[in-house]
Formats: C-alpha cells, structure tokens, sequence
C-alpha cells in the first residue's frame, strides 16, 4: 500500500507542476476558497492508480469519493492541499494521501512537487523525509519555537486566529502562516516548526501528517467539530500552548 500511494502522490506531483504557473480554470470561487481543474485531475489520477491496485477500498477526498463505500480500508485524499497558493503562483503546497482501517491510520505520504520533497510513514514505523529518517524539534521553550497557526474559514475561526496571533506573537520566536496545512504537519514532523495550530480543517488536510508526526515523536491532540471539521494542535510535545 505504501508504494501505491507514493507512485500515486508523485504523479500527483507531476501533473500540478507540470500546470503551475499556467492559466488556471477555476470552477468555484467563494469568500476563503477556491476550486480549479487541476484538483478534480489530480485527485481522479490518485483514484484511478489507488483503485487499479486495491479495487475493493473506499477512498474519499475533497473532490468527492469513489471506490467500495463500505470497504475495510478507507483511502483519504488531498489532491492540492495549498490550491490557493497553487493558483497565485506561490510555489507552497502539496499531495497527501493516508490511508486507514477501522478508525487507525496504516500509511501517510505528502509530496511537495515543487522542492521535490516526500515525506512517508507506516504505522509503528519512523516518519521519513526523502528516505531519511526525521524527528520532531527537540526546542522545550516557547521563546524558541517557530509556530504556523492557520486561518479557517469562518468569521469566528478568523477571529480566533487573531488572538492566537496576538498571544503567540509576544511569547514564541515566531509565528508563520504559509497556507498549506498538510506541509505544515509536515514540517512539524522533522523539527522545522514546533507546532502547529488550526480551528477548522478537513480530515483530508491532516491525515497523513497526523501519523507523521505522531510517529516522529510528537504530540496530535484533534478534537472534532459539529460541521464536521477539525480543531488541532500538532506539536512535538515539549511545549504547552494554552491557547488553541
């Protein structure tokens, strides 16, 4: 399963490069978000090779599902997790895929077409980083942490994140906000940030980082919401943020 879903992520990976920085077709624009072409092809590409190797799983994502609906394994697909980013020419966002049974994440891989970087994991195994075993930041204080805290999209998660800003912003080394939350987990997951910190995102946007940085030593505390998406904090554990 690990190879189908890194073959899948770098040809993710090939296709959104192959269209960064050429006109883009958006299908659906709203007041946070953006919807193009290019991630309904790069998701309905991770199908086709996940489906071609496991044909009985269920696979979902944010461009809809396919597969078995009551199939064991359970595929979660982010086929541009940064589409904002993408579509501005900002060369920051990814693929993650993860996938899961009965509830416990087995694999997760995210691939940055962009710095050709691929993280992967497997349950009870270590998180990698171009085949290099990575670890969670060992910094224990919060006047030395670098924190991204992301912007949801509700007026009340955007506010939140203000104040969120205006804590933090007097008490870590710095704060960043670089709009992709799947890299962001990531990146916790090898020690370049020390946590991350977001009130609204989708199962998709940190699957595969979950397992990456829980198995690199840190720390996941997620706690779902009534509109079906997630507050999270992903850190490496040597830190307390009393303030979510």
């Amino acid at each position: 399963m690990i190879h189908t879903a890194i073959q899948s992520a770098l040809a993710a990976g090939e296709l959104i490069r192959s269209n960064f920085g050429k006109e883009v077709k958006i299908n659906e624009s709203t007041a946070h978000d953006i919807k193009i072409q290019t991630d309904i092809d790069s998701q309905d590409l991770i199908y086709q090779m996940i489906l071609k190797q496991h044909p009985d799983h269920r696979l979902i994502g944010e461009e809809g599902d396919s597969g078995n609906p009551n199939g064991e394994t359970e595929w979660i697909v982010d086929p541009i997790d940064g589409t904002i980013n993408f579509v501005m020419g900002i060369p920051h966002f990814c693929v993650s895929i993860a996938a899961r049974r009965q509830g416990k994440f087995l694999l997760g891989v995210i691939y940055d077409p962009i710095r050709n970087e691929l993280f992967t994991v497997e349950a009870g195994g270590p998180t990698f980083l171009n085949g290099r075993e990575v670890r969670v930041s060992s910094r224990n204080k919060l006047s030395e942490a670098i924190l991204a805290v992301g912007f949801a999209k509700t007026k009340e998660s955007v506010d939140h994140c203000m104040n969120l800003y205006q804590h933090y912003g007097h008490s870590a080394k710095k704060l960043r906000a670089m709009g992709s939350a799947a890299l962001d987990l990531a990146y916790v997951s090898c020690g370049r940030l020390d946590a991350y910190i977001e009130q609204g995102v989708s199962l998709w946007d940190i699957a595969a980082g979950w397992l990456m940085v829980e198995q690199a030593g840190g720390k996941m505390e997620v706690e779902s919401k009534a509109n079906g998406t997630y507050r999270i904090c992903g850190s490496s554990g040597n830190i307390e943020y009393p303030l979510r």
